[in-house]
């Protein structure tokens, strides 16, 4: 079998027609649902891509891989979705972004050569890459921001579109006056990009997809990686124009949030991204745009899965679709992602398996708490291997997609956040070491916890679905707050570095030393089985010792 495993970038959870969206209809994620499981429950290890996308990719919580903001590397030697299954016989590739940096220093202290497939495999987060294109290519006085090749920029030129890079120049650009209106500005969403539909980013990467299953034989796990509806937002025609200003719903926020907020929630209210999503007129601009790229991704889908249909591939082919993160757009006053409300911290999960075993469970609900770590184990139990579970954090989600109940599943889920990196953390006189937030969800109540000094944040979503009201400094809501910090300390007390050993090894190696002859602490050997001692006994074939005469004590020798 194999696996496709698609991730659209700051794809909200609630931004599909089978999710419940009022006026965005996304029939080919509907179609994928319709067929499998759709998971309403799913969240992020962290609400933040490069983080969040290393969770997904190892399958462990972010303060155990390390990488834990944007920009820093995974180190090196950490084990990977492309490390498990290409141990059961599973090729593992990329098709588009990871966000992922080498650690280069890493890779030099151990002689890797960054041309080497091993030193590949690291530099791409454990993947065979097919075409790795981040997304971001913008370029200012100090130059690019991403500095490795652009295989999208290079297909543009290829078409004709002029300039060093186009995907500013065109791609994520419109026209007004005859001069470009660069998608970076927000009065500029509303205008179509200036580039033929079928060359813009998503029908790039799809077609790149199309390819790579026709050409590349299984069994494959492909990791199709679009960078929309991430921001810049701006959408070629006719997406630009599907969506309008009475599509745009109102921001889920109340005014009681701007009063006394929590410091660092305060600090993100004031942040560039939210001063802008708290004005209105960028709302009724950037949101259709939003909407229409993602009405882009699903057509696009549409045509890849047409695709699989006749080419029969959909029959042994399992299909994966998921987010990094979501996007508040204007909601909590707040833009971006970065912070803990469902908004950001809860992302779509649609799977579908077409083996018979599935049959039972199409098209249904799973309401259980699931974390994007859940993937890797799910995937390594889809390829016929078993889950190394002293390595992956995550539980394997096939259970839920056979229609089985998993006995003991998670009482909580756990988020982190790191950030040390951003202007907030010197605006509030945090030290990039304390500037951490946890969250611990039960399904009802979120607890937030701050390092550096902080009160803690708790919401009631059973009472306050909104999240509008912080209960954190309630004395009624003590017990639930403790109660959260014991979920939150059992946690953090997990054993989570011993990767090399696992306990099925530990088991086997019990009380084998002795039986290789390791007997420390006896007295006279029998406390052992006679077979264990045997080598430690018999006449000495050889003597060096000088032996004491026998003579008998004198008279007045004491004894």
């Amino acid at each position: 079998m194999n696996i496709l495993f698609i991730m659209y970038d700051q794809l909200r959870f609630d931004y599909l027609s089978c999710a419940g969206h009022p006026h965005l209809h996304t029939p080919n994620f509907d179609r994928v649902a319709a067929k499998g499981v759709r998971f309403t429950n799913t969240y992020v290890q962290s609400p933040i891509c490069g983080a969040s996308r290393m969770s997904f990719y190892t399958g462990r919580y972010v303060s155990s891989h390390g990488a834990q903001w944007n920009g820093y590397p995974l180190r090196v030697g950490e084990i990977t979705l492309g490390d498990h299954l290409r141990e059961v016989g599973m090729n593992c590739w990329l098709l588009g972004k990871t966000h992922m940096k080498a650690d280069a220093k890493g890779m030099a202290r151990l002689g890797l050569a960054p041309d080497s497939v091993i030193g590949a495999r690291q530099a791409d987060c454990g993947f065979d890459t097919w075409a790795r294109d981040d997304g971001l290519w913008g370029f200012g006085p100090d130059g690019y921001y991403d500095e490795k090749r652009s295989p999208y920029n290079e297909y543009l030129k290829s078409k004709g579109y002029d300039g060093d890079n186009p995907w500013s120049d065109y791609a994520n650009a419109g026209v007004e006056d005859g001069n470009i209106a660069s998608g970076w500005m927000f009065q500029n969403a509303d205008k179509p990009a200036n580039i033929r539909e079928e060359d813009s980013e998503t029908p790039w990467l799809t077609s790149e997809a199309i390819r790579f299953v026709d050409e590349v034989d299984g069994p494959w796990c492909a990791h199709l990686s679009f960078i929309k509806p991430h921001w810049p937002y701006i959408v070629p025609a006719p997406y630009h124009a599907m969506y309008g200003q009475n599509h745009v719903p109102q921001a889920l926020r109340d005014k009681a949030e701007l009063k006394a907020p929590h410091p660092v929630l305060g600090a993100y209210q004031k942040s560039a991204v939210a001063q802008a999503f708290q004005r209105d007129d960028v709302r009724r601009k950037v949101i259709p745009a939003y909407m229409g790229l993602i009405k882009q991704c699903d057509d696009q889908l549409g045509r890849l899965l047409d695709h699989l249909e006749a080419t029969g591939k959909a029959e042994d082919t399992m299909i994966v679709l998921t987010s990094d993160h979501g996007d508040y757009l204007g909601d909590h006053w707040l833009g971006e992602k970065d912070f803990f409300h469902e908004a950001s911290v809860k992302i779509p999960l649609i799977i579908y398996d077409p083996r018979a075993s599935a049959d039972g469970a199409r098209g249904t609900i799973c309401e259980a708490l699931t974390e994007s770590i859940d993937l890797a184990a799910t995937f390594v139990e889809a390829a016929g291997g078993e889950v190394p579970d002293h390595i992956l954090e995550g539980r394997s989600l096939m259970p839920w997609v056979r229609g089985e109940t998993p006995e003991k599943w998670r009482e909580f889920v756990v988020s982190e956040y790191d950030y040390g990196s951003t202007p907030r953390a010197p605006a509030l006189g945090v030290s990039a070491r304390d500037a951490r937030i946890f969250m611990v969800f039960d399904g009802r109540w979120k607890l937030i916890h701050f390092e550096g000094g902080f009160r803690p944040m708790l919401f009631d979503l059973q009472t306050d679905p909104s999240e509008f009201i912080d209960l954190g400094e309630d004395p009624a809501c003590a017990s639930e707050i403790a109660r959260l910090y014991d979920y939150l300390r059992a946690w953090g007390l997990r054993l989570a570095q011993r990767v090399t050993v696992s306990d099925s090894d530990i088991a086997e190696k019990r009380g084998k030393s002795g039986r290789r002859g390791i007997l420390p602490f006896l007295v006279d050997g029998s406390e052992v089985a006679p077979e264990l001692v045997e080598k430690y006994r018999g006449h000495a074939r050889q003597i060096y010792t000088v032996q004491p005469a026998e003579t008998a004590p004198e008279e007045g020798d004491k004894l």
